[in-house]
């Protein structure tokens, strides 16, 4: 599913018409939280939005909730596909030029959208900015641990171990997506993992340490609660970064020895775990990519 982006033929008057930034906020079964999390949104002292709410087969208040709000575009689906779905069938409809993302649980400060806005303006080849984050766990904020640290120009090695980039702290031009592609459906998490970094192997991105975003997590239906080991979907990214054959040298040798490194955790995992076929299904891949 491709990103609607601006084409050369398309009239003054159409791009006239165009908002500054389309925002997609996919959920699934958050009614609780989503109020918050859209009024974040109208909050905002940039109002040339578009809001996009992709609800994900809910079955709880989620219409209820969106329709309290103007100006929303509100996509229900029948069945629950995954947020990397979400995201891309929000994709789809976006006329901005530039994308945000906004996880149902997550809270924008309100000048989120005013900062990035003139950034992207001023700095027209930036292709992807992001923000600096607050974190609250369970109520209470806490701080990030080194490892979460963030960074401006070539990320893609601090990249390769964890995610450092929020989806929701993003803005990001509305082509790159033609370029770089969108979420990988296919992965149930870390897709956002994924998408960072095949964009940082070919873009820097611009981090603006002001903490411009607020993720609420410690509640049950997040995805790093759902599945065990989260490093085999990372395993999954790393793999699809090695077999195009486009990493050389330094990026080719980190890329390596990340996916082993994760790939050795595993083992052990299935192997504590009995799931035979599970070991050598990741024991292969370590014959696979070794040096």
């Amino acid at each position: 599913m491709e990103a609607r982006t601006l084409k050369s033929n398309e009239s003054d008057s159409t791009v006239a018409n165009m908002p500054a930034v389309s925002i997609v906020v996919p959920t699934y079964n958050r009614a609780e939280r989503l109020g918050e999390t859209l009024r974040s949104v109208f909050n905002q002292t940039c109002q040339d939005f578009e809001l996009i709410v992709v609800d994900d087969g809910s079955t709880d208040d989620t219409q209820k909730v969106v329709n309290s709000f103007p100006r929303v575009q509100y996509i229900s689906k029948q069945e629950n596909h995954g947020v990397s779905r979400a995201r891309n069938e929000g994709l789809a409809l976006a006329k901005g030029r530039y994308i945000c993302f906004l996880d149902s649980d997550d809270l924008w400060d309100e000048k989120k959208l005013q900062i990035q806005v003139q950034w992207m303006g001023d700095n027209p080849n930036c292709q992807v900015c992001y923000t600096d984050e607050i974190w609250i766990r369970k109520g209470v904020r806490v701080n990030q641990m080194n490892k979460h640290r963030k960074y401006s120009g070539d990320i893609f090695r601090h990249c390769l171990p964890l995610c450092i980039v929020s989806p929701s702290s993003a803005m990001l031009r509305a082509e790159l997506f033609d370029e770089i592609g969108n979420f990988d459906e296919s992965l149930p998490a870390c897709e956002d993992y994924d998408l960072w970094l095949r964009i940082a192997e070919k873009y820097p991105f611009h981090f603006i340490e002001e903490p411009l975003i607020i993720k609420q997590g410690g509640h049950a239906d997040q995805l790093s609660r759902k599945y065990w080991g989260m490093d085999r979907f990372r395993v999954a990214a790393l793999q699809k970064l090695l077999d195009r054959n486009s990493l050389k040298g330094e990026r080719l040798q980190l890329t390596r020895a990340t996916l082993l490194e994760k790939c050795s955790v595993l083992i052990q995992g299935f192997v504590k775990r009995g799931k035979k076929e599970d070991e050598l299904h990741y024991r292969a891949l370590v014959e696979k990519y070794s040096f």
